[in-house]
């Protein structure tokens, strides 16, 4: 089993520090980790979306939860937003090349907790009868 410790160490080398505080990367984290967007980076790691597709593929997502993840993504640099001028206007989003990094990342986890999910299923049933 790996420790906390075995995990953050080398970190003090780095010029960023997730387990500080003030590091900006906990931002950069949470907008990654975060149900909307991590279902979002996985969305479209399959290719570029517009709206309403994105909308419709993250099942369960508001329009303004939606659009507000994709402003922050795209601020973090994740996600390029093409607006084409077009009447009406087409706006299509795709990952950019760092985006494509964190959404395989985050599609290895997504996968491994899909495929472990009978596990999960039967941890939580044990639980609920001990707690019972």
């Amino acid at each position: 089993m790996t420790t906390t410790q075995e995990l953050t160490a080398g970190l003090d080398d780095l010029p960023y520090n997730v387990f500080a505080r003030v590091c900006p990367s906990r931002g950069t984290l949470e907008h990654v980790t975060g149900r909307w967007g991590a279902l979002t980076l996985g969305a479209l790691h399959e290719g570029s979306l517009r709206f309403n597709e994105l909308r419709r593929r993250v099942d369960g997502v508001s329009e303004k939860m939606l659009s507000q993840t994709l402003h922050a993504l795209e601020r973090d640099g994740l996600v390029h937003r093409e607006a084409q001028p077009t009447n009406p206007p087409r706006v299509d989003y795709e990952l950019t090349p760092l985006g494509h990094g964190v959404a395989e990342r985050l599609l290895a986890l997504i996968h491994f907790v899909e495929g472990s999910m009978d596990d999960v299923l039967a941890a939580r049933e044990r639980y609920d009868a001990a707690r019972a």
